[in-house]
């Protein structure tokens, strides 16, 4: 009797482990998506739309390995605006987005794997600028502040009641801080850094550091759980082998 029930049950965790599997068939495949937002992901040409092997960055090669380590199919393109990227991403069963700040607003409307990596939110001036603030209310009470449409310090602003500039781009706040046409620029570092020194721009100077970002791959929520369950133990493995630093020590 009890070798039966024990062959039973053997035979019950089989068939329940095939049916969590069967929520993932076989030739499943999801799209993902991302912008120019360098150094974590960006096209190699620096042009708005490439696909696959002609984007790289932090975060593209960080969910390269991922993607591989989990065994689950994926194709890649970077577009153009975030704004529209991020709509797809809400509204289109097995679509993802990266790399996307993870805030409380965002939080329900995604199912996320990460962290990916780490940013800081900054205020930029100019060089040789003369501007100083304690915090982040004096500066928008003082200055015209940039911004990048729908990022999260765009986003973290202006729920702050700050008014904010923003661009469809934020290669455009570079042009707009260095021809006055804005005081200050909020933005992420290093990606503020490295946007800059792609458009012959260096010298910035740090006028504050108010915030901390986690970036994520975020899915829509229709995802099946078992798909965000497999890259996050996959991501957790690379963690903890090292390959996220070394993705991140080859961009900085």
């Amino acid at each position: 009797m009890l070798k039966i029930l024990s062959k039973t049950l053997t035979l019950g965790l089989l068939l329940g482990a095939a049916a969590a599997r069967a929520e993932v068939p076989a030739d499943y495949k999801m799209v993902l998506l991302t912008e120019n937002f360098p150094p974590f992901n960006m096209a190699v040409d620096d042009k708005n739309f490439a696909r696959d092997d002609s984007i790289d960055g932090i975060s593209t090669d960080i969910v390269r390995e991922m993607f591989k380590r989990a065994g689950i199919q994926y194709s890649l393109s970077l577009r153009f605006p975030w704004d529209r990227l991020y709509k797809l991403t809400l509204d289109k069963p097995d679509y993802g987005l990266f790399s996307t700040a993870y805030t409380p607003d965002r939080v329900p409307l995604f199912k996320w794997v990460g962290p990916i990596a780490r940013t800081n939110w900054v205020l930029l001036a100019p060089a040789g600028s003369k501007i100083t603030v304690k915090d982040i209310k004096e500066a928008g009470a003082k200055y015209k502040i940039g911004a990048y449409k729908n990022d999260a310090v765009s986003e973290g602003l202006e729920k702050q009641g700050i008014p904010v500039i923003n661009a469809l781009r934020d290669q455009e706040n570079v042009k707009k801080l260095t021809a006055g046409e804005i005081d200050l620029w909020a933005t992420t570092d290093p990606v503020g850094r490295y946007i800059a020194k792609q458009e012959g721009v260096s010298g910035l100077q740090t006028v504050l550091r108010f915030n901390e970002d986690q970036l994520y791959l975020a899915l829509n929520k229709d995802t099946p759980d078992e798909v965000v369950q497999r890259l996050q133990k996959a991501l957790d493995s690379m963690r903890a082998d090292g390959f996220i630093e070394q993705a991140t020590n080859n961009y900085l």
